[in-house]
């Protein structure tokens, strides 16, 4: 499945957005995946989705978020998704696993939710999507720190179910090494499913301030595409032979650009043995990458500097 990176960050003129359409769009498309951080900006307030600071980019509550993708599930009744959240308010103040339980609910689709059958699962141990379908419950979530399926079931803790390559990667050959969780047996890899993350990034150094990380705009058509040096698809080629197994999750910034619009699920669609129809892809009409990105590059990366320094 094609995996969103930062689903609901999606502003134009800012440097910190990670895709062009809405959730709603990605979904019709044929994203599968929802990756997004959530933070708490003070103790009382409700969970909001920011990147890296709600002072950069603050696009509204996770309640609004999955009211909308509840909206999608219910017109789209044989669908099954997965959400995958970053619980990204530091490690000291990592927010608490029941206080997602009420965005989840009062958005509607707690009734959609997937709870697990043990605390952790390997390959073999997960449902069928046509299980999942016919049981309505079609909607897995995940969360990379502070789970509490004691107390939340549903809010499975995603390393104990998962791993994932190296993430914000910076390598354009991007490696399929496991990164998260740390220390975790071959064995026990080689028997979980496994995210692999293609988002490529560049580190900025301004004035003193290094290794501010922002999307490779520029090479967003090469890293997309089906082939070639550093392409999503060589990448599923060397994890698949690395693994024995091509990735559960192909996780991506701007999903609707490569070298033809839907290159992603192409991508997949190979890794899966099925066939992908080109015309279904994406949004509306668009340009070539790098040329419509490069247009709002140099006012993004000054969006993004106004913003930093007033923090």
């Amino acid at each position: 499945m094609v995996v969103a990176h930062n689903s609901p960050f999606v502003k134009a003129h800012n440097a910190a957005s990670n895709q062009v359409y809405p959730v709603t769009n990605q979904l019709n498309d044929g994203i599968r995946g929802l990756q997004f951080e959530t933070q708490k900006p003070n103790s009382t307030s409700a969970i909001r989705l920011c990147h890296t600071s709600c002072d950069l980019l603050d696009v509204g509550t996770l309640e609004s978020y999955l009211t909308t993708v509840t909206s999608w599930l219910e017109s789209n009744p044989y669908e099954v998704i997965a959400i995958i959240m970053g619980n990204n308010n530091g490690q000291s103040t990592r927010i608490a696993a029941t206080d997602y339980v009420e965005p989840f609910q009062d958005s509607g689709i707690m009734k959609y939710l997937w709870t697990p059958s043990s605390s952790s699962l390997n390959l073999t141990d997960w449902p069928t999507l046509a299980e999942m379908i016919i049981r309505n419950k079609r909607v897995v979530v995940m969360m990379d720190y502070g789970s509490d399926q004691s107390q939340v079931p549903w809010l499975l803790s995603e390393f104990d179910y998962q791993w994932e390559t190296p993430f914000s990667p910076t390598d354009p050959s991007f490696p399929c090494t496991e990164q998260r969780p740390t220390n975790q047996s071959e064995d026990v890899s080689r028997n979980r499913m496994y995210m692999m993350n293609h988002n490529l990034n560049i580190a900025i150094s301004l004035s003193g301030l290094s290794d501010i990380l922002i999307p490779a705009y520029s090479l967003l058509d090469e890293v997309n595409a089906v082939s070639g040096n550093g392409s999503l698809g060589l990448n599923v080629q060397n994890c698949e032979k690395m693994w024995g197994r091509p990735p559960n999750w192909l996780l991506v910034d701007y999903y609707n650009f490569g070298d033809f619009n839907g290159s992603v699920f192409q991508v997949a669609a190979t890794a899966n043995n099925v066939s992908y129809n080109r015309d279904s892809c994406c949004g509306t009409a668009t340009t070539n990458a790098a040329a419509e990105i490069k247009r709002h590059y140099c006012l993004s990366v000054s969006v993004f500097l106004i913003l930093f320094f007033s923090l």
